[in-house]
C-alpha cells in the first residue's frame, strides 16, 4: 500500500466514523445528560482510537478493527496491543471528561438556582389579586421595574 492509499483509507474511515458518530449522537439524544455523555465519549474511543499495526513501518489501524479481526481469525498476535491502547486512550478521555464535568457543575448549579428564583418570583406575582396589581401599578416608581409588562421607567406626573 502506498503512501496515497494509506492516506485515502485513514480519510474514508474518518468520514464513515464521523456519520456513525453523528447517528449515535442522534439515537442518545432522548437520554439523560448523565448517562448520554459518557456513552458519547465510549463510542467517540472506539471509533477513533488507532493502535500501531506494523512498528516497522508506523502503519496504524483503528484499535477495535484489529481487535475484532484478531478474534475472527484467532491470530491474537495484535489484539493485546490495540486493547491496551483502547483502555488508555479511555483512560485519558474520561478523565479529561470529567475534568469537564467538575468545571461545569458550578455553572449548573447557579443557572438552576436562578431558574428557581426567577420562577419563584413569577409566582408570588400571579398570587396578587387584580386590586394589588392595580395599586402596585399606580404607586410612583423611581427605580427600574422588574418587568417590562407596560411599566413606566420614570415618575409618574
Amino acid at each position: 500500500m502506498i503512501e496515497n492509499d494509506y492516506l485515502l483509507a485513514w480519510g474514508a474511515y474518518a468520514i464513515a466514523a464521523l456519520g456513525c458518530l453523528l447517528v449515535w449522537f442522534r439515537i442518545t439524544s432522548w437520554m439523560w445528560r448523565y448517562l448520554r455523555e459518557p456513552l458519547r465519549v465510549l463510542v467517540a474511543i472506539l471509533l477513533f482510537c488507532p493502535t500501531i499495526v506494523d512498528p516497522a513501518k508506523e502503519l496504524f489501524a483503528p484499535a477495535v478493527a484489529i481487535v475484532a479481526l484478531d478474534l475472527l481469525f484467532k491470530v491474537g498476535s495484535n489484539a493485546w496491543r490495540a486493547v491496551a491502547d483502547l483502555a488508555m486512550y479511555g483512560m485519558i478521555a474520561f478523565a479529561v471528561y470529567l475534568v469537564f464535568v467538575a468545571i461545569r457543575w458550578p455553572f449548573l448549579s447557579r443557572a438552576k438556582a436562578r431558574k428557581a428564583a426567577r420562577e419563584e418570583q413569577q409566582g408570588e406575582d400571579s398570587d396578587l389579586t387584580l386590586r394589588e396589581r392595580l395599586q402596585q401599578e399606580q404607586e410612583p416608581t423611581y427605580s427600574a421595574p422588574r418587568s417590562n409588562r407596560g411599566t413606566r421607567v420614570g415618575p409618574r406626573l
